[in-house]
């Protein structure tokens, strides 16, 4: 699907495509500019220094593209699945009880997609940090906008998990998946940070 397509169907009364999908395209359009800039960086011969390291960047900015890609798909149908357990019958106990195990299940799927995002939204925000630190004073700005896409994509991901969490009724899971979300917010934070501080210090 090109890009004006699915923008047609994210602005459709379709709820899918929605947020959660497009988090990925915007954690994907941060990984994008990554390549680009270390690619760049690359080919100019007054940054030879970092050759090597900017084109491990490019490299790992394409592989981190295809990770967001490849999760948007697994994102709706994590949506999808919820939908579909709604629409259970439950007109006995049996299938009251059968919707609601179904039900539970979708939703922990639903939660373990953004919660995936938000990892690879990290992976995002630790590669601008690398890629801040090739020093191509040049394209800091669109460093810094990776940066700030990236932080979107992490805060939506980050926001889904938690919307889901108010549904799921075993706190062993959701105890689970906000230890593992708290380690990724540190961790974002943290490469967050070394960017911005390269950045700034590259305009000043």
């Amino acid at each position: 699907m090109d890009f004006e397509a699915y923008l047609e169907r994210l602005a459709s009364a379709d709820p899918t495509p929605g947020g959660g999908s497009a988090t990925t395209l915007v954690g994907a359009l941060a990984a994008a500019l990554c390549a680009m800039v270390a690619r760049i960086t690359a080919s100019s011969p007054k940054l030879a220094r970092v050759h090597e390291e900017a084109t491990a960047i490019a490299a790992d900015a394409d592989a981190l593209r295809r990770h967001f890609v490849e999760l948007r798909p697994v994102d709706e149908a994590a949506f999808l699945a919820v939908v579909a357990a709604q629409a259970l019958p439950r007109a006995t106990e049996e299938q009251q009880a059968e919707r609601r195990a179904q039900l539970q299940a979708a939703l922990i799927g639903a939660a373990e997609a953004p919660l995936e995002a938000a990892g690879l939204a990290t992976d995002a925000l630790a590669l601008t940090m690398r890629t801040a630190e090739l020093y191509n004073a040049n394209l800091m700005s669109d460093v810094d906008c990776a940066m700030h896409f990236a932080r979107a994509a992490f805060n939506e991901s980050a926001a889904n998990v938690e919307v889901n969490h108010r549904y799921i009724t075993e706190p062993a899971v959701v105890g689970e998946q906000r230890e593992r979300l708290a380690t990724l917010t540190r961790a974002a934070r943290e490469f967050e940070l070394r960017t911005a501080a390269v950045v700034v210090g590259k305009r000043s």
